[in-house]
């Protein structure tokens, strides 16, 4: 069965053996993330017209934070309620692989 990753420099942010893929981007459900106090909620939101508000994390490793790395939908639109709280990442921002 493959597995999906989320890593930055050898941290696993995420690692689950089911997740959702919504345009392109693998969103990994709430029980993957590894270590949440490496996630720093921040003030970002954005908007998507058929998702509704994303909000963002920054990620924390070492003395190093990656800034709004990664985004969930708290309380996603009818269309997108397979992805609530999921959390998808950046790809420029962190690895995502598919194993």
């Amino acid at each position: 069965m493959p597995t999906a990753t989320a890593q930055v420099d050898g941290l696993i942010l995420a690692q689950a053996e089911s997740w959702e893929t919504v345009e392109g981007n693998v969103y990994f459900p709430p029980s993957a993330i590894k270590d949440q106090k490496v996630f720093l909620k921040t003030d970002t939101k954005t908007f998507c017209p058929w998702k509704g508000e994303a909000e963002y994390y920054s990620i924390k490793h070492g003395d190093q934070t990656i800034q709004d790395a990664a985004w969930y939908y708290a309380e996603p639109y009818e269309k997108a309620i397979n992805i609530k709280d999921h959390i998808a990442f950046y790809k420029s921002k962190v690895s995502v692989t598919v194993e």
